[in-house]
């Protein structure tokens, strides 16, 4: 693995290596750039064993593709950093990155790919099976656990619309509907015509022999028998590097939290700044993250191409 640790100044920084930061640094890398990859290590679905509807590696597990696209980006001389950033400040014609260990490096664009946390109920039980039998998205986990008996538990009002998912991929769902508020009766009649069982009861436990599930305690006592479990955690994004640029932000639905507002290529407010993943759109999977990328890679390269014409007329 390539490191750095001199302030030369950058084509361009991205922090963070996962699949929307490591798919900007292949295209900033094919595009001749001087690319430098700032990974803390810690990518969203480090919890889960394998990766699903990811085309060409369906059931590859996230540490087997962030190796791959780590030597894929290498390959065309793209640098790779383990650390954190504590700060990103302006400079006019460059923007610094500094580190938590106080190294400060500059960069004529910077690409924010950090992701999210996603953070859960503090029901006893949930967060240990994160990734494994309590799950979040039908279309990553939904065929592995197809017609065996699926929770839905609701962390907001968009669950029902999760609930109404998940019953494509089995017969047997419960929809535990508490942190939904009341559902409409239209909703109810709708979800229990498709067989779905609504509990109001609010999740007390989760159950089940290591990894595996066997079912949930609601608190009026009650036990459902269950192999897996869907919900959503409230996205926390890892952005508070930039609060001191003050850049635009937009408050997403359902009190889905303050994201970076970016355009359809992830240019955010700042003229020096693209951000792409879920760091900026926290329903995104992998694929999504790694298209987002690749588009802000060559959207980055496009506004340096045009920067070093300018600077090139300037010079004659």
């Amino acid at each position: 693995m390539n490191t750095a640790d001199t302030p030369t100044v950058r084509d361009a920084i991205i922090i963070g290596g996962s699949a929307a930061g490591l798919s900007a640094a292949l295209m900033l890398g094919r595009a001749r750039r001087r690319v430098l990859v700032i990974d803390a290590g810690f990518p969203r679905n480090r919890f889960a064993d394998h990766m699903h509807g990811v085309l060409g590696n369906d059931g590859t597990s996230p540490a087997d593709f962030v190796r791959a696209g780590r030597a894929e980006a290498a390959a065309y001389g793209v640098e790779f950093l383990d650390a954190t950033v504590d700060s990103v400040t302006d400079n006019g014609a460059t923007v610094t990155v500094t580190l938590t260990d106080g190294r400060e490096l500059p960069t004529r664009a910077l690409v924010v790919a950090t992701g999210i946390t996603d953070e859960l109920p503090t029901i006893p039980g949930l967060a240990e099976r994160w990734g494994t039998t309590v799950l979040h998205c039908p279309y990553c986990h939904g065929w592995e656990v197809r017609d065996r008996r699926l929770g839905v538990l609701a962390t907001s009002p968009m669950a029902l619309h999760q609930a109404k998912l998940v019953r494509q991929w089995s017969d047997h769902v419960t929809f535990f509907s508490a942190a939904a508020g009341e559902l409409a009766p239209a909703d109810e009649a709708r979800l229990r015509a498709r067989g779905v069982i609504v509990v109001t009861s609010p999740i007390a436990e989760v159950l089940g022999d290591g990894p595996q599930l066997t079912g949930v305690r609601t608190a009026d006592g009650t036990l459902t028998p269950l192999d897996a479990l869907f919900t959503a955690g409230a996205p926390r994004p890892h952005d508070t590097f930039l609060t001191g640029l003050v850049l635009a932000r937009t408050d997403l639905p359902a009190g889905l939290g303050s994201f970076l507002t970016v355009d359809q290529a992830g240019a955010t407010s700042h003229p020096r700044i693209w951000a792409a993943g879920n760091v900026i759109n926290p329903m995104a999977t992998v694929p999504m993250a790694v298209g987002a990328g690749a588009l802000a890679g060559g959207a980055v390269n496009g506004a340096l191409v045009e920067e070093d014409f300018d600077a090139a007329v300037g010079g004659c």
